[in-house]
């Protein structure tokens, strides 16, 4: 871990002391830099869950990743910068089919600090664009959302809202014992090659914007999102590389094929 380099990468450039000011601006730095991506699976590049790799990957190549590689590598800065952070395991609510994915689907970060405990998630497309403290029942009001936590017995749910007030979309469910990065490695596997993933399914790579929106590429569209203005750009094959460049600071190695295909229900899971 080279914390100069990895600060460098998200463009922070303020204190490095854990406070809350400190991991408000690591994560949103965090959102607005590093992608949440795909292209690995359609370049056929391998996913591994090993530090090193996920440093050499995000930080000196410049990519993204899936919510294991991106909070796997963040969680490791927290650790490094002296916060008490932890992992923990959810289920994503899969948009497109609206079913609950398996056991250890997403990996969180639980962060202790002053007394408080707070839910950071730098993988996840929808997510949150600063940390959430952790207590049941309360709304939270940011640029480009509106999250509420709720917790029914010993599960906590995610969910994103509309309207202030009103029952919204739930995102995903987690629990609050700790993992390792090794215990995620079955779904790492099962993110690469699963019909019901949306990772195997489609190539994309999506990037928080300073206004609260994204800016995401997907199959063969780029879709900017801003509020309720939403615009969609067809894309050429030939174009996503240098878009994905222009747009993400992404450069793509492997030989990329584009993908949009539908998701495959997964079994029903109690």
């Amino acid at each position: 871990m080279d914390v100069t380099q990895y600060l460098l990468r998200i463009r922070y450039q303020g204190p490095a002391q854990p406070s809350l000011e400190t991991l408000r601006c690591l994560h949103h730095c965090h959102l607005s830099s590093v992608p949440f991506e795909s292209l690995s699976i359609h370049c056929r590049e391998p996913i591994a869950l090993a530090l090193p790799l996920l440093y050499d990957k995000i930080v000196r190549r410049h990519r993204g990743g899936f919510c294991f590689e991106l909070n796997g590598l963040f969680l490791w800065l927290l650790q490094t910068l002296g916060f008490g952070a932890k992992a923990v395991a959810g289920r994503v609510r899969n948009p497109f089919t609206g079913r609950y994915g398996p056991p250890l689907d997403h990996m969180v970060i639980l962060v202790q600090l002053e007394g408080r405990s707070f839910l950071c998630d730098v993988g996840f497309g929808e997510g949150f664009l600063e940390p959430l403290e952790l207590k049941p029942g309360t709304e939270h009001v940011q640029k480009g959302g509106i999250f509420w936590l709720g917790n029914k017995g010993g599960i906590w749910v995610l969910e994103r809202r509309e309207v202030p007030g009103k029952e919204g979309r739930p995102l995903y469910q987690f629990t609050l014992e700790e993992k390792k990065l090794d215990d995620f490695a079955g779904m790492c596997s099962y993110h690469q090659t699963s019909p019901s993933s949306i990772f195997p399914c489609k190539s994309f790579c999506s990037l928080r914007k300073e206004d609260g929106g994204r800016l995401t590429y997907m199959g063969w569209r780029l879709i900017s999102t801003a509020g309720e203005k939403r615009t969609e750009t067809a894309l050429q094959s030939s174009e996503i590389p240098a878009i994905l460049h222009e747009k993400f600071g992404v450069r793509l190695e492997g030989d990329f094929k584009p993908k949009d295909k539908e998701i495959v229900l997964p079994p029903e899971e109690d």
